[in-house]
């Protein structure tokens, strides 16, 4: 029976996204409890704050150095080969390193450097994979897409961290390392089922360089990409970090141990969840540039509620709301970059936006771990949290015209 196309689930009637959809659900869980696991082994290694923000930057900073290239890279390659390749290369990262961990060979350097290869991969997986959705549905439901991937992204995120604590806490660290390298293999398996039609290589005109500077042109002179470009950059640089945060919160100021430290990442994946389940539903009846505008300030707000709240329950309601907002913030900027972007410069456009949304983090990783060490991990989150809120008032009181009428 076809699924109706306003349908909270019209994307799964193209079979390729199904398996694409399905693929990516068993291995982000395995992503998200290798994410948990990684920050408590790090914290575990070192009894630093400043080494936790130090390896999450690492996984991120390769995307600042090659995203744009990457960006121009996925507008000429065959997306589906660029992310087969790419998702085999972090399967045996994440092999590796479950291999030297049930080894106890571990150490605190070799977690950095697999972070940077993981980030390097990324950098080129990311635009690829982002651009690759529209050849599986087509525009017509590329907004429905982009939010069943959100929900998929939020449910693992709920489901991931929960079982990564429980293995942390009853079985070990490796474990996780180890679940993670096999989800991969679902990925893997649902690229290579799918029909698609034969590919074409694109005419590039102009040396690599110059289809950078093209697709930065664009953005530049377009005020509603923008504005939603540099809206993610201000949130990715001062908002994001309180995930890098999380292990330091559970063992050191809420003192509930990596059991809590999984239902406080579960809790952001719920309050993350309800969103984007709500956007795939009313999706046909909302001004993403009004979600976007309201989302950002109220993501840095509850950011500097969860910095002061030490009452374990009021935490995890801040913490469901940050996810909350930053999910209606994300996958409304995302549909909205890819609906006001042409066909040839969206792996480009993409590629800006990954560099902005993943490649920014690193910094104010290091920024809020440095300041962590000076003067506490609460005060240090509860300055970034307050830094994005008023940027993000600042800056959708200049641009909230051009963008808040886009749906």
């Amino acid at each position: 029976m076809p699924v109706p196309r306003l349908s909270p689930f019209a994307a799964l009637r193209h079979r390729n996204f199904r398996l694409f959809y399905t693929g990516q659900t068993i291995s982000l869980t395995g992503t998200w409890m290798q994410q948990l696991a990684q920050g408590w082994l790090v914290l575990q290694l070192t009894d630093s704050a400043l080494w936790v923000g130090l390896v999450a930057a690492l996984g991120s900073l390769p995307i600042l150095v090659f995203s744009l290239p990457a960006g121009v890279y996925a507008d000429r390659a065959n997306k589906r080969r660029v992310v087969t390749v790419c998702q085999a290369l972090l399967l045996a990262a994440a092999a590796l390193l479950a291999v030297l961990v049930a080894t106890g060979r571990v150490a605190a350097w070799q977690v950095a450097v697999l972070a940077a290869v993981v980030g390097t991969v990324n950098a080129f997986e990311i635009p690829a994979r982002q651009s690759f959705i529209v050849e599986l549905v087509g525009k017509e439901d590329l907004t429905n897409a982009i939010a069943l991937n959100s929900s998929a992204f939020n449910a693992t995120r709920i489901v991931g961290p929960a079982v990564a604590g429980l293995l942390v806490a009853e079985v070990g660290i490796a474990a996780c390392f180890g679940i993670n390298a096999v989800s991969y293999v679902a990925v893997l398996i649902a690229l290579q089922a799918m029909r698609l039609p034969p590919w074409q290589r694109p005419t590039a005109a102009g040396g690599g360089l110059d289809q950078v500077r093209e697709g930065l042109r664009f953005v530049r002179r377009d005020p509603r990409v923008l504005a939603l470009v540099l809206n993610t950059a201000v949130l990715s640089l001062f908002g994001f970090p309180y995930i890098v945060l999380l292990p330091v919160f559970a063992r050191d100021v809420l003192r509930v141990g990596a059991q809590g430290l999984g239902v406080m990442s579960a809790s952001i994946g719920i309050g993350a969840l309800a969103a984007a389940l709500g956007l795939a539903a009313f999706s046909p009846h909302v001004r993403r540039g009004m979600l976007v505008a309201w989302a950002s300030p109220v993501f840095g707000l509850a950011v500097a509620g969860f910095a002061y709240a030490r009452w374990f329950p009021l935490a995890i309601a801040t913490l469901a709301l940050t996810g909350f907002a930053m999910v209606l913030n994300n996958a409304a900027t995302n549909t909205l970059l890819q609906t006001l972007v042409p066909d040839g410069l969206r792996g480009r456009v993409m590629a800006l936006w990954a560099l902005v949304f993943v490649g920014f983090a690193p910094l104010g990783s290091l920024l809020t771990g440095w300041l962590a060490g000076g003067v506490g991990a609460p005060a240090a989150l509860a300055a970034g949290g307050a830094l994005a809120t008023v940027v993000s008032v600042w800056m959708w009181g200049r641009h909230a015209p051009q963008v808040a009428k886009l749906r």
